[in-house]
């Protein structure tokens, strides 16, 4: 007989198969919260007393598989002893699960995440689903806990210790083909045979993939070795008073079984420990600060298909590619052929890298991108962004052009950066249909995307404009027209504070350690070089309000030294890297220096109503800056320092 929950449903089919179905109820997609575990538990319960020939477990939504535990029960969390009856309760499940007599299959199609995939891992055997949208990890790095549920003991047991280290310390998704590639996944199908194939190899009752000896060896005799590598890795990316889980992570694996209940209280790999920690509840407040962003855009209901592109140069070509990516047609626009052939060029090695070598898929979304020197696109695009130079009245031609040209419910964007929207406006027809959609560098990995407004914008067009960040899988953030608008009004004071520690003769390395040593991605004299000085230049006059730039960068401008591009700005590049000095060392208290102007700028620009409030403003510069995420954000940080 069906048997129906709220949440999920068990049907038996002829063959004796169990089908269960998770649908969480009120919900767009599904989580693992408490009243959904303890109906999994009453679903075990069923199959306890008349056992089927084997079970698959399935979503019923579109969205994906399972998105992975309830966060929002984690900003619950009052004690330690709240935080492990949550572990406890997932562990001791998903070990009943793996311990049932008969075999068990997750079908997995969409996103599984965090607990949906410790729920897969608990189970003997999985099918991936061949579509893009097929995304597998264990992300719960990224919000400062450990895979708690099963996932640090079965992982590595199921595609070996490096790989399973390497998902679990970075957080990274791998898609259906390269799971069932590294073993994770015994299947990969596509969606027409992806039912049958589940109940085929559930009635095979075929043994599970056995590892190859070296990586049974490294889980045994080598385990000491791998665990080096892997405190190694962790330690050039994180430091541990900073993000403490990805210690804990490899410490939970290396002495305690993958068990995060067998660790001591005292120990700082402990429940306790990580679900106390500030970081934690930072990075949990980052994730609702995402899932905010991505709220944006989500009143409008529109849907472009064709985008053309003004600007075939690093950011115009890579804004092209991203879009041809994402499944839209799009034409590029540049003076000549000759010019839209190195973005062209740029944006097959970006598929090659991105669709793995799947040449089939490198071919569409190269055939998704047209030259178009004569801009004859521009009469049928639902969306026209303009990414030339910045010039006053290089635009505004263009945009006089391209106004007489759109269609009149086309979204005319400009990708400026550091030029006001009402002066680009000021010869438009209708001011109010120019929005500002800014992009950063390098366009296929920065998450943000400012969506401008001018004080005339039309409100509609500024909601249509999110709605096309959001179909490009970016994050939108509104912000007003102002200099530098919110990212680099907050970058620009940071890295003048950074070179005129450079002209008092401290050495770029050390400032750049100084920076790295609070949390920040990259160093600001690195970044000022990667970026290129002449852009700094030119965007430190309109931002920082300094009457003279800092005289290193002076000199360096004079000399044609513009940085990574030209192979020499404050520090020699070789093969795409900086080449630092080793053992230089930073003044106390330099790195409180060096962001002091970022948090200054960033708490002005909310007084002033750039972004909407505090938290958007915190959103904003870690999405666009890489500001320290375990600090919850600029005015989050502000906050908590003694005194605030």
């Amino acid at each position: 007989m069906d048997t129906t929950f709220r949440h999920w449903q068990l049907t038996r089919d002829a063959l004796g198969l169990a089908w269960l179905t998770l649908d969480v109820a009120e919900s767009s997609a599904n989580t693992l919260g408490a009243e959904v575990m303890a109906e999994f538990a009453g679903v075990l319960d069923v199959l306890d007393r008349e056992p089927p020939k084997g079970l698959v477990i399935r979503s019923g939504k579109s969205a994906g598989f399972i998105a992975g535990a309830n966060i929002e029960e984690f900003t619950r969390i009052a004690s330690p002893a709240d935080a492990r009856t949550i572990v406890e309760r997932g562990w001791n499940l998903f070990n009943r699960l793996a311990a049932v007599g008969y075999p068990t299959l997750a079908l997995i199609r969409g996103h599984c995440m965090g607990g949906g995939l410790e729920l897969s891992l608990a189970c003997r055997y999985r099918v991936t689903v061949d579509e893009p949208g097929t995304k597998l990890a264990l992300p719960e790095v990224m919000l400062g806990i450990v895979p708690g549920w099963g996932g640090m003991l079965r992982l590595p047991q199921v595609v070996g210790p490096t790989a399973a280290l390497d998902m679990m310390l970075t957080g990274k998704n791998i898609d259906a083909r390269r799971a069932k590639k590294m073993g994770l996944a015994d299947e990969c199908v596509p969606p027409r045979v992806m039912e049958n194939t589940a109940r085929m190899l559930v009635l095979s009752n075929r043994a599970p993939r056995k590892l190859p000896l070296m990586q049974r060896l490294m889980l045994g005799p080598l385990k000491g070795m791998v665990v080096k590598g892997a405190r190694k890795q962790v330690a050039k990316r994180a430091r541990q008073e900073h993000y403490p889980a990805p210690y804990a992570i490899i410490d939970i694996w290396a002495n305690f079984g993958g068990n995060a209940l067998a660790v001591p209280g005292s120990s700082s790999s402990s429940l306790d420990a990580i679900f106390g920690s500030k970081t934690t509840a930072n990075l949990v407040r980052v994730f609702f600060l995402q899932e905010r962003l991505k709220g944006f855009g989500k009143e409008s209901d529109f849907a472009p298909r064709h985008v053309h592109v003004v600007g075939a140069g690093v950011m115009g070509g890579d804004i092209a590619a991203v879009c041809a990516m994402r499944g839209m047609t799009v034409t590029l626009q540049d003076q000549n052929v000759e010019r839209i052939a190195p973005a062209i060029k740029r944006a097959a090695e970006l598929y090659t890298k991105r669709y793995r070598g799947d040449e089939k898929q490198v071919r569409f979304a190269l055939d998704r991108l047209v030259a178009d020197p004569q801009g004859a696109g521009i009469a049928q695009a639902d969306v026209i962004i303009e990414a030339i130079y910045e010039n006053l009245e290089a635009k505004q031609a263009l945009f006089r052009d391209i106004e007489a040209r759109a269609k009149a419910d086309a979204i005319v964007a400009t990708n400026t950066s550091s030029l006001r929207l009402e002066d680009i406006a000021a010869g438009f027809t209708r001011p109010e249909r120019l929005v500002g959609i800014h992009f950063f560098n390098p366009v296929p990995k920065m998450p943000l995307v400012e969506v401008v407004s001018a004080a005339n914008t039309d409100p509609e067009v500024a909601k249509r404009a999110a709605a096309f960040v959001r179909k490009i899988e970016k994050l939108p953030l509104p912000v007003k027209s102002a200099p530098g608008f919110l990212v680099n009004a907050v970058l620009g004071p940071y890295l003048l504070e950074a070179m005129r520690c450079v002209d008092e003769g401290i050495a770029p390395e050390a400032v750049d350690a100084a920076a790295l040593a609070f949390g920040m991605p990259m160093g600001p004299i690195e970044l000022a070089d990667t970026v290129g000085l002449d852009i700094a230049m030119a965007a430190g006059k309109g931002l920082t309000g300094a009457a003279q730039p800092p005289k290193k960068l002076a000199e360096l401008m004079q000399a044609g030294q513009l940085g990574k591009k030209s192979g020499r700005g404050f520090y020699v590049w070789q093969d795409g890297r900086a080449q630092k000095a080793q053992g230089a060392t930073a003044p106390a208290g330099l790195a409180q220096r060096l962001v002091q102007p970022m948090l200054d700028a960033t708490r002005r620009l909310v007084d002033q109503s750039v972004v909407a409030d505090a938290d958007l403003a915190d959103a904003g510069v870690i999405f666009g800056t890489g500001f320290a995420p375990y600090t919850g954000g600029p005015m989050n940080y502000l906050g908590s320092q003694p005194g605030a």
